[in-house]
């Protein structure tokens, strides 16, 4: 239930006493239960379909039974996250956590590779160190279903309205969101962010100016300097390196007809379907590491956006097909692993193999021009 003059009401994730209603309106949703369906058991959906629904109606009521709080959900979900990362990676590893403070909160702002992927990693990582979990910021552009609104909410997301429209309007959200980051690390609960809007498709991770400004919109509600508030958001760089990006093929695919038509427009499901092969398709190794936390030495938006960009990229961990797309001889390549990445690129058509191997190239010119 929504708290009479609770500000956030729109956007924060669930609250505990609003967890079983909310489990209770998922078992409920006709579009849930048949997606489920769908992507677990297909077959069995096209033969038995009107019986399997009530099956998994009740199998769900059972299994989330004794799921009351925003903590059992999040048990619930690292069950499977356990699995997911050991049957799609061939390892998950770290860095810099040692310098953060588990008592603390932060605004972790990341590169983005992957819609679902890249707050989980992070997430996982936290949770596995001693942390506590994020509230972890989404566009409402992947919010379309009611279902979807009610699983992120579930699990500590809060909405960020890129649909609003007009200045009015959108002033307003941004105002809010911004209110809601700085109350959330005042209550102590870390945030995650991207670094800007939709992924890098490219490989150019880069820092978008406009995320810093909806950070200082707080700030300046409480006539503060731009370095003096950004401090106080205890800003941390987190650089997310995949060895295998799952949705490579399909990002370059959309650059590709990009240059060539001139516009791309994406399927009613495309973004699911990324989500989709993003958890589920091979990463083999993925790396996370956590920068240093960012002081009170910036002035503007854009002299933050490099210093985060710098970190990100300092940071980020090379992996043999980052070498061997760029060209680069390393100790870590191997013959198998040019074999491997030339494999990939020979099966696919020329003008998306060249927009791919860029991808992978990208960290590397990178790193050297910071």
């Amino acid at each position: 239930m929504q708290q009479i003059n609770d500000p956030f009401s729109e956007i924060r994730p669930f609250r505990d006493d609003e967890v079983p209603h909310a489990l209770a309106r998922l078992v409920n949703d006709e579009e849930f239960i048949t997606a489920i369906l769908k992507y677990r058991f297909p077959r069995l959906t096209c033969v038995v379909g009107w019986l399997a629904k009530p099956i998994l109606k009740q199998c769900l009521r059972i299994k989330w039974g004794k799921i009351m709080t925003v903590r059992d959900v999040q048990l619930h979900v690292a069950k499977y996250m356990e699995s997911m990362i050991k049957n799609t990676s061939e390892g998950l590893s770290t860095s810099g956590l040692d310098s953060l403070d588990p008592n603390q909160s932060y605004l972790f702002v990341s590169n983005h590779r992957d819609i679902a992927m890249d707050p989980v990693m992070v997430n996982w990582c936290l949770y596995q160190n001693n942390f506590d979990t994020l509230r972890i910021a989404i566009g409402d552009n992947l919010l379309k279903k009611p279902c979807a609104i009610e699983l992120m909410k579930l699990n500590k997301s809060f909405i960020v309205k890129r649909s609003a429209k007009g200045p009015r309007e959108m002033m307003k959200a941004l105002t809010q969101l911004s209110a809601y980051i700085k109350m959330s690390l005042d209550e102590k609960q870390s945030i995650w962010i991207a670094q800007k809007e939709g992924r890098a498709k490219d490989g150019n991770d880069k820092t978008d100016p406009a995320v810093l400004k909806m950070f200082f919109m707080e700030g300046r509600n409480q006539k503060l300097g731009f370095s003096e508030y950004t401090a106080q958001l205890r800003i941390v760089p987190v650089t997310i390196s995949y060895e295998n990006d799952p949705c490579d093929v399909a990002k370059a695919n959309e650059l590709y007809r990009k240059v060539t038509e001139g516009a791309y427009e994406k399927s009613e499901f495309e973004d699911l379907e990324s989500i989709v092969q993003g958890i589920m398709g091979p990463k083999r190794r993925i790396h996370v590491s956590f920068g240093h936390v960012i002081g009170n030495e910036f002035e503007t938006p854009d002299a933050l956006a490099t210093e985060i960009d710098r970190q990100i990229y300092q940071n980020y961990h090379l992996f043999p097909s980052n070498y061997i797309a760029a060209g680069q001889e390393h100790d870590s390549v191997t013959e198998q692993e040019r074999q491997q990445f030339d494999n990939k690129l020979s099966a696919l058509p020329d003008g998306i193999a060249d927009i791919v191997r860029g991808m992978y190239a990208m960290p590397i010119g990178r790193k050297v021009d910071i």
